[in-house]
C-alpha cells in the first residue's frame, strides 16, 4: 500500500530528530508524578508541529489531538507513559541521566520519543484519513495510584471520548524490529500487602516470657504461599511473594513488631478479590492464635490489562502489512502490571510490545541500572502506531467494550 511506504519513508526522514528526542528525554528523567520539564518538552514539540493540545491532567498529563478529514467520524488514542524510575544508570551511553538516581530504565523515554514521531507523520498526511487521533502522554505510570486512573478520573478523556485505546512497550528480549501481540488477559493484577505483627519482644534467651513476633511473622509467610497454591484455581495465573521482611532486633533481642511486604498478582478478578481477604484471614488467625496482635494493609494496586481480542487480531494483521509476517510475534502472558489496565477496564484496547534488543546482548533489563535499548527500534514504533492508527481508523469493525 502506498501509504504505508509513505509512513515508512516519513520515518526515516525524521529518524535523526526522534533520536535527539529520545536522548534528551533519556538524559532529562524525571521521576513519577514530577514530570514537569518532560512535559514541557513534549509540549514545545507538539506546538512545534502544529499539533493542538491539553496539559495538566494528573499534574503534568497532555492530550494532543491529530485530525484528519471528517474529524467526528471515529475517534481514538494512542498513549505513552512519561515518567523514570529512582534508579541510578550504570551505562556509558553518551546521553547518560545527568539527574542522580533516576533513570528512564523502562523505555518511556522511547515510548514518548514514539509517540511524537507518531504524532508528526499523523499531522502531515491529515488528507489521507478520516477522524481524530488523540496522544496521550501520561504521568505517573511506575507509580500507584496511576496516572491513567488519575487521568480519566480528571476527565482528560471526556471530551472527546475516544472508542478505543491502543498502547506499546519496549521488550528487551525481543529482537529490534519486531513487534508481539497477545488478545484478551495479558498482564496481571498488582497489589501491595504490608503487614504488622505486634507481639511482646525481650530478651531472646527468655522466649518462654515473650510472644515472638518474629517466629509468628515466619509462619504468617509460610501460611500465605498456600494462598496460591491451595485457594485460587490452578489455571490462573498468580503470584504471592513477600520481598521485605523487617525484625529490627539483634542476636538476643526479640522486637515488638515484625514488617513483612510483598505483591499479590493474578488474572482473574473474582480470584483476586477472595485471595486478599484470605491473605487477612489468615494472617488474623496466625497471629491471634499465638498470642499477637497485626496491622493489615492491603493497596489496590493496578488490574489486569485485557487487550480486546478482536481490536488484537485486526492490530496484528495491520503489524503484518507494515512489517512483515516473519517481524510479528504471538507472545505469552507476563505477570508483571501496568496502569495501562485501568484503560482497558473502561474502553477497548490493546497493548503490544517492540523489540529493543541489542545485537552484542548489552541490552540489559527493564528496571536495572544498565538497560540500554536499541535506538534502531525507533525506526519501528513510531512509524508502526501511526500505521496502526490509521488502518484502525478505515477499518468498519465495531470494537464497542461488551
Amino acid at each position: 500500500m502506498a501509504i504505508i511506504e509513505t509512513i515508512k519513508s516519513l520515518a526515516q526522514q525524521y529518524n535523526a530528530d526522534t533520536l535527539a528526542i529520545r536522548h534528551h528525554l533519556h538524559q532529562h528523567p524525571e521521576l513519577s508524578f514530577e514530570e514537569k520539564e518532560t512535559a514541557a518538552f513534549v509540549c514545545s514539540k507538539l506546538t512545534e508541529y502544529g499539533i493542538p493540545f491539553r496539559s495538566g491532567y494528573a499534574g503534568h498529563g497532555i492530550v494532543a489531538e491529530v485530525k484528519g478529514q471528517n474529524p467526528h467520524k471515529r475517534i481514538i488514542a494512542l498513549r505513552a507513559d512519561m515518567d523514570a524510575l529512582p534508579i541510578t544508570e550504570n551505562t556509558e551511553v553518551p546521553f547518560k541521566s545527568i539527574n542522580q538516581g533516576v533513570m528512564h530504565a523502562c523505555g518511556h523515554d522511547a515510548h514518548t520519543a514514539s509517540l511524537l514521531l507518531s504524532g508528526r507523520i499523523l499531522k502531515q498526511l491529515a488528507n489521507e484519513w478520516e477522524g481524530t487521533v488523540l496522544l496521550i502522554f501520561q504521568p505517573g505510570e511506575e507509580k500507584f495510584p496511576g496516572g491513567a486512573k488519575l487521568m480519566m478520573e480528571q476527565g482528560a478523556l471526556d471530551n472527546p471520548k475516544p472508542e478505543l485505546i491502543i498502547g506499546q512497550h519496549v521488550l528487551p528480549d525481543m529482537p529490534t524490529g519486531h513487534v508481539g501481540f497477545k488478545e484478551g488477559i495479558y498482564m496481571a493484577s498488582g497489589d501491595e500487602v504490608h503487614i504488622t505483627i505486634h507481639g511482646k519482644g525481650g530478651h531472646a534467651a527468655m522466649p518462654h516470657s515473650l510472644t515472638d513476633s518474629v517466629l509468628i511473622a515466619s509462619h504468617v509467610v509460610v501460611a500465605l504461599q498456600q494462598i496460591v497454591s491451595r485457594v485460587i484455581p490452578a489455571n490462573i495465573p498468580s503470584v504471592l511473594s513477600f520481598g521485605r521482611f523487617v525484625a529490627n532486633g539483634a542476636t538476643n533481642v526479640i522486637p515488638e513488631k515484625v514488617e513483612i511486604s510483598g505483591t499479590l498478582r493474578t488474572m482473574d478478578e473474582k480470584w483476586r478479590a477472595v485471595a486478599k481477604q484470605k491473605i487477612r484471614d489468615i494472617t488474623t488467625a496466625i497471629t491471634h492464635s499465638m498470642g499477637a496482635t497485626c496491622d493489615i494493609l492491603i493497596n489496590d494496586g493496578y488490574p489486569m490489562v485485557f487487550n480486546n481480542e478482536a481490536l488484537t487480531q485486526h492490530l496484528s494483521a495491520f503489524a503484518k502489512k507494515y512489517l512483515g509476517d516473519q517481524q510479528v510475534e504471538t507472545m505469552d502472558i507476563r505477570m508483571t502490571a501496568e496502569d495501562f489496565g485501568y484503560y482497558t477496564q473502561q474502553y477497548p484496547c490493546s497493548f503490544y510490545r517492540f523489540g529493543v534488543k541489542q545485537p552484542d546482548g548489552t541490552t540489559g533489563s527493564l528496571h536495572t541500572p544498565i538497560f540500554n535499548l536499541n535506538d534502531k527500534a525507533l525506526m519501528t514504533s513510531g512509524g508502526l502506531m501511526a500505521w496502526l492508527a490509521i488502518a484502525t481508523l478505515k477499518d468498519t469493525q465495531n470494537f464497542v467494550k461488551q
